[in-house]
């Protein structure tokens, strides 16, 4: 395992993806550079403002330390006071048109080490969509994305993976999943390094085909403050969702990571309501009703 050639893929693929994003924008992304006291940093893509994305960030980082952190030992005790390090590329695009979806991107690599001992290593990572109003051919393209990513590392990956995504990216607490889902695996290490490592390139290759047509089709929908206002309240859901359930931003919170990088996903414009409910037959109540709900969307 050459944790160098894992690297060199990460950080070619944050830019590879910022410079789809900026020619799309029409804006430079920020390039911030980190360093970690306790080992490794990362770098930073981030625009706000932007022409068509209201926020996004694209963000290598590569963090190494002498314990895992609670987050990564809770399912694996076995790996507690091991020498770990962990890299990979996690985004988020907020785009400013309620038309066009939120989406994440997240491809990651562990590596936990003893003297004397194997290294243990796993991959992870996914990517995922959240529109607020919803349109079936969008949902049916980036679910066949993601379909077709897997497609060469058997039949039965993506059902397992997709399944995987719907019962993650689900705010227990809402009893409400936070969007239309697409694909998430963890911990994977079987069939040897050159396939899950080949099985990553993939996810995080495809991406970029999966999101940016989508965005091309509605980003001239015209809207207004009744759109803008549901879509900051359907924000409040990825906001509960990072902040409680998400095992990422308590990996990097709990590991001493660039905390500005890890909430780069939160969205600019956020609302709650006090137990809103949309007006059943509106575009806002279809989300809830032809959307939410998981399917077969391929």
């Amino acid at each position: 395992m050459d944790t160098a050639t894992i690297r060199d893929y990460f950080t070619g693929l944050q830019e590879r993806i910022v410079a789809e994003l900026e020619a799309f924008d029409g804006m430079p992304f920020r390039r911030d550079e980190w360093a970690r006291p306790q080992g490794g940093g990362g770098i930073s893509r981030l625009i706000e403002g932007g022409n068509f994305f209201e926020r996004g960030g694209v963000n290598f980082s590569h963090v190494t330390g002498d314990a895992l952190p609670a987050s990564a030992t809770a399912h694996r005790p076995e790996l507690a006071g091991r020498r770990w390090e962990a890299m990979g590329v996690s985004l988020v695009l907020q785009p400013r048109n309620p038309y066009c979806p939120t989406t994440h991107l997240n491809v990651r690599c562990f590596v936990a080490s003893r003297a004397g001992e194997e290294p243990v290593w796993w991959f992870g990572g996914g990517m995922d969509l959240t529109p607020y109003y919803g349109f079936i051919e969008d949902a049916q393209h980036f679910h066949r994305a993601c379909r077709d990513a897997l497609a060469p590392y058997g039949d039965t990956v993506h059902a397992r993976y997709k399944q995987w995504c719907d019962e993650y990216f689900f705010l227990k607490h809402r009893n409400e999943p936070r969007g239309i889902g697409g694909i998430f695996f963890d911990d994977l290490n079987e069939g040897g390094f050159a396939r899950c490592f080949a099985l990553t390139k993939s996810v995080g290759d495809s991406f970029i085909a999966a999101y940016l047509p989508l965005c091309a089709r509605r980003r001239d929908i015209a809207y207004g403050e009744r759109e803008r206002d549901f879509q900051a309240y359907r924000r409040g859901r990825y906001v509960e969702f990072n902040l409680v359930w998400d095992r990422g931003t308590l990996f990097g919170l709990q590991s001493g990571g660039r905390t500005e990088a890890i909430l780069m996903s939160l969205p600019p414009v956020v609302k709650w309501r006090y137990d809103w409910r949309p007006e059943p037959g509106t575009p806002e109540d279809q989300l809830y009703t032809d959307f939410l709900p998981p399917r077969d969307w391929v």
